[in-house]
């Protein structure tokens, strides 16, 4: 499993002088949240006999991979950024309502991480422990989840964790139709000592170009 971590040196790092405002001036993290068409790669997926959940982790974590705004974290008090952040997500039961915490071991290529997801779910999905799965959770994971009740317009996440934690949090909800498309609400909650709103917009275009064909990813 990639836990690989790359020191950054405050020293000529270009968000220096950000990083500092940001977390001992004003604290700060924002959230946004948008519509996005998820019509193509929802109907692919189905055509696939796939599940559109495990689709929509792979693509979040594989755009993460490519913005390095979004690895940023602490280790042992060394500021740095992870190759890649392992999904984090809800597990639920339908036969209590409860929820576990779950997550899968990121892959580049999606059918191995379709299989990892695939995998966790069979072996602990029926586990109604807080933590269903029994492995250690790595600690360069990211929080991805989807609220399949609720067609919400905004979503905003109060953290009271870590406050070294610069990893964003991610929210997808109920699907809904809207001028014949299948669209998905989105929101992404990011550490504005690490991204500004120019870098959840390229996150969010790279997003809907990918959700537009997924046939250069699935």
């Amino acid at each position: 499993m990639n836990t690989e971590f790359h020191p950054i040196d405050l020293n000529t790092w270009d968000r220096k002088q950000y990083f500092y405002y940001f977390t001992k001036m004003l604290p700060t993290r924002y959230s946004l949240s948008v519509e996005v068409d998820i019509t193509s790669t929802y109907n692919m997926v189905k055509r696939a006999n796939k599940k559109f959940f495990p689709a929509y982790l792979y693509l979040v974590s594989r755009l993460i991979a490519e913005q390095q705004e979004f690895r940023i974290a602490e280790k042992d008090g060394q500021l740095g950024y992870y190759e890649v952040l392992h999904p984090t997500y809800a597990c639920f039961h339908e036969d209590d309502n409860t929820i576990s915490s779950m997550w899968t071991e990121y892959n580049s290529d999606f059918e191995t991480f379709y299989r990892n997801y695939i995998e966790d779910q069979k072996q602990y999905a029926g586990n109604h422990e807080i933590i269903a799965k029994p492995d250690v959770m790595p600690d360069n994971n990211c929080m991805i989840g989807m609220l399949p009740w609720i067609q919400f317009t905004n979503y905003t996440p109060i953290s009271y964790g870590n406050e070294s934690n610069f990893s964003p949090v991610l929210q997808a909800g109920k699907f809904f139709d809207k001028a014949n498309k299948k669209m998905m609400p989105l929101s992404i909650t990011v550490h504005h000592a690490v991204a500004d709103g120019y870098h959840v917009g390229l996150f969010l275009k790279k997003f809907q170009e990918n959700m537009n064909y997924p046939e250069e990813w699935i």
